[in-house]
């Protein structure tokens, strides 16, 4: 047996298991050439159907979910329908007849290995520019004729790899940006790719650009351009070139004749491949073969999300012009235009930096009436925040028509998300907004799944990476009778341009039901990206069949890679491991060790056997990942193992010292602190927590609250603590403590009632004071914190002070005030302030 059953935690789709045909759908023209992409039209010409009836219930699935989308003679039906090509998928004669043939081109148990989504992939009549878009939208059709997640879980299986390669035996490009001059100077020629592929281009703006002339030196413009070229070169096989193939087969813009344009790039590509050496590794070093490339490696990341109710998804797959496509097969599809500052990420995303993505007001409008249908919604999104400074609020996901007027929004205002909703109990603007607390910094400048979801009876929730914000909803739930359907769906900014965010979408879906916790947290571990499994063989080295270390990987973003939770599996059932020892293994990549991001060089297993691993599932070596640095593209990289120690045998590795595993920082001449400070809004929302008292009860008692937050940290960098902040913090601690200890009811879920009928500090009453102060606002059970001792001394002396006019023994206003005193020392201590 060559291939092995791995158990992931994905959900299968559902209904008939139909066998794969061997039947290719070929073009209108004959032959298997492709053809020229059908006009971008976005929209399904209808056609109605007077033939037999369906007759079944799978039969009437297929034709509401993809005959129905596909007829159209803009799409599949001008050479698929009656008496075209064949398969005639899209007949209108004969539903049943249709789906006979579609089931010759479809794979209802893996809907994007389709036969049909596979050819559209490839270029073959797509109605919009990009055959990516194409595809996904008919792996949407597909799935939802296979009737949608069931729950179940998904098998994938790990093929063999078969070409069996050692490191080394592979070209690679070099750092030096002077070997990519020649291509350069032919791609800037006049009238050639800079017209586009360059930041300053006066003509239509597109990334990568791979022909840069926007700096100031030819150097700097050469180096900005090599690094947009690599993932299109491939000198391992020239004639694979991303360049090469654009205008050989897809006649991309040729300045003069496609074929000439085409060799005279591929020319040059050998050129510079014969320009090259391949990297040896030392002797003596234990690798393992090398992997597939990334796209050929097992996709891990098939399927698994709940999306039933999706009407509108981006995954911004296509990674190159200014269009981001709606993929959910919801037509009318809302494919959102990228305006201004907006770059593509690798590993599928976009990057805002100051525009933004908008689609038109007529397709949006489905927003509207789908979820208007429902009177439910959910916005589920994966974006990374540029930064924690971001106010306004600044727009991440928007469905407006002003920057006063809108149905939703999903915002940043620092550390929060806000979420802005329209209905019949809050305003035109969606205020007031529920958003994340202050204190609790849910929002961080890294990759996060945001959830927003409403409904009549639940009223407003916010989910941060699968967990519900526990934060009621300010307004009652009210209804949708109020939504506007003449507004536009807008990512990064109000449709004015307004309220700008900075950072990095991976992913959004509008569901028009609200999703439950369960199918968020399911969404949330499914993850978001391209992930595949390459597979490692060490057969050589263990004497074991069809053995490999099993990686999942993923490209990161347009930088790097990530390499996650290592397993051990042999691909021959029959076989199992038995005392096989593994130490230390770092990842190889292009001929040599990647120069950071080791992260398994410590890796230690006793031993592979039985105990531990099953035919199934393999044995795990690790649970963590790790960043390993992109080199010439997930075309055309190659990763490879190298073992300190592998089954016994000793290799020859880096010394622990080597820059292949410890990446030098240049740390500051002055030192760094390991901590930060809490700045105002979190301060006040901290002791808002501690005592009880809502930052709106402290404001509208005191005409300065407003004053203290321009004198407070405006940031968390310990540096930037100056002398005044103490000195505006204690301010703001006897307003929380004045107002804490003149609430009864607050006051005596703090400290002992006995108190406050007249104290003597000189005694006990003070202990109790201070263990009451203690309790509430330093707490017990941390690693590092204040012992009570010191608290004691400190603050006793403290208390000794302010009670020193009334000797000790104080009526009720001298104690109140003794308290309120002592309660502001320890609120607006450091042991509040260090984060």
């Amino acid at each position: 047996m060559n291939s092995a059953v791995l158990n992931v935690f994905t959900r299968a789709v559902s209904g008939l298991l139909v066998a794969l045909a061997l039947a290719t759908v070929t073009g209108c023209g004959g032959g298997g050439a492709g053809t020229e992409a059908l006009p971008n039209t976005g929209t399904v010409t209808s056609s109605n159907y007077n033939g037999p009836s369906p007759k079944t219930e799978d039969v009437q699935l297929f034709k509401l979910n993809v005959w129905d989308n596909l007829v159209g003679s803009n799409r599949c039906g001008s050479c698929h329908g009656t008496g075209g090509q064949s398969p005639q998928f899209v007949r209108s004669d004969n539903i049943n007849s249709a789906y006979e043939a579609a089931n010759t081109v479809v794979n209802l148990n893996e809907p994007s290995e389709s036969t049909m989504v596979q050819k559209v992939g490839g270029g073959h009549n797509c109605w919009l520019s990009s055959p990516q878009a194409c595809a996904d939208t008919i792996t949407q059709y597909i799935t939802r004729w296979a009737g949608g997640s069931t729950g179940e879980v998904q098998r994938v299986v790990l093929q063999s790899v078969t070409d069996l390669q050692d490191p080394g035996e592979t070209l690679t490009l070099s750092d030096d940006s002077s070997d990519y001059s020649a291509l350069y100077d032919l791609f800037t020629g006049p009238a050639k790719c800079s017209r586009c592929h360059s930041q300053d281009s006066t003509g239509q703006k597109q990334s990568p650009y791979f022909a840069d002339t926007s700096q100031a030196t030819r150097a700097a413009n050469l180096a900005m351009a090599y690094d947009a070229a690599k993932s299109k070169i491939d000198v391992n096989s020239p004639e694979l070139s991303r360049f090469y193939i654009r205008l050989k087969n897809e006649s991309h813009n040729c300045w003069t004749d496609c074929d000439s344009d085409a060799q005279a790039i591929l020319d040059l590509i050998v050129a510079l491949a014969g320009s090259l050496e391949t990297t040896a590794l030392p002797d003596g070093t234990i690798s393992s073969k090398l992997s597939p490339k990334l796209a050929d490696g097992t996709p891990a990341s098939s399927g698994g999300r709940y999306e039933s109710n999706v009407i509108a998804k981006w995954e911004f797959k296509t990674g190159d012009g200014t269009i981001a496509y709606d993929t959910s097969g919801v037509e009318p599809a809302i494919n959102l235009n990228l305006i201004g500052d907006v770059s593509w990420v690798g590993g599928w995303g976009i990057s805002l930096n100051g525009g933004k993505a908008q689609g038109t007001t007529a397709s949006s409008k489905k927003v509207h009436d789908l979820i208007k249908t429902t009177g439910e919604y959910s916005v589920e999104a994966w974006v990374a925040p540029g930064n924690v400074t971001q106010e306004g609020p600044a727009v991440i996901v928007n469905y407006g028509g002003s920057d006063i007027r809108r149905n939703f929004t999903i915002g940043q205002t620092m550390y929060n998300y806000d979420y802005l909703h329209r209905s019949s109990t809050t305003g035109l603007n969606g205020d007031p907004a529920l958003s994340t607390p202050d204190g609790d910094e849910v929002l961080q400048a890294t990759l996060q799944h945001v959830v927003a979801t409403f409904s009549p009876s639940a009223g407003r929730k916010l989910y941060v990476n699968g967990r519900l914000i526990d934060e009621p909803d300010p307004s009652s739930p009210g209804n949708l009778v109020d939504w506007n359907d003449t507004y536009a769906l807008v990512m990064g900014s109000e449709p004015s341009g307004a309220n700008v965010w900075q950072g990095t979408i991976r992913m959004v879906a509008i569901h028009n039901r609200a999703l439950t916790a369960e199918q968020i947290e399911n969404n949330y571990d499914v993850g978001v990206g391209q992930k595949f499994y390459l597979l490692f063989n060490i057969s050589e080295h263990i004497d074991l069949p069809e053995s490999y270390i099993v990686f999942e990987v993923s490209q990161f973003d347009s930088y790097s890679y990530l390499f996650n939770a290592p397993f051990f599996i042999s691909l021959d059932s029959n076989v199992t491991p038995e005392n096989i020892s593994i130490g230390g293994m770092r990842i190889g990549i292009n001929g040599e060790e990647a120069k950071a991001g080791q992260a398994f060089t410590n890796l230690l297993v006793d031993e592979l056997d039985s105990a531990y691993y099953t035919p199934e599932q393999g044995e795990q070596l690790s649970n963590v990942g790790t960043i390993i640095g992109l080199k010439s593209g997930p075309d055309n990289d190659q990763f490879f193992l190298i073992f300190d120690e592998l089954n016994g045998e000793t290799g020859v590795v880096s010394d622990p010292g080597d820059k292949a595993d410890h990446l030098a920082i240049d740390i500051a001449d002055s030192p760094q602190p390991r901590i930060g400070v809490r700045n105002f809004g979190e301060i006040s929302a901290s002791m808002a927590k501690l005592t009880g008292v809502t930052p709106e009860v402290v404001n509208s008692q005191f005409d300065n609250f407003s004053e203290f937050e321009r004198s407070m940290p405006a940031d968390d960098n310990a540096l930037s603590f100056v002398p005044s902040h103490p000195v505006a913090i204690t301010q703001l601690a006897i307003l929380y403590c004045d107002a804490l200890i003149n609430d009864t009811s607050l006051r005596d879920g703090v400290f002992d009632s006995g108190l406050f009928s007249g104290a003597d500090f000189s005694g006990p009453d003070k202990n109790t004071l201070i263990d009451n102060l203690y309790d509430a606002f330093i707490g017990n059970g941390f690693e590092f914190q204040p012992e009570n001792a010191d608290v004691e001394d400190a603050v006793g002396t403290l208390v000794d002070n302010l009670a020193a006019d009334c000797a000790g023994s104080c009526n009720s206003t001298q104690t109140a005030n003794v308290v309120k005193g002592a309660c502001a020392a320890v609120l607006g201590s450091a042991t509040m302030m260090v984060q």
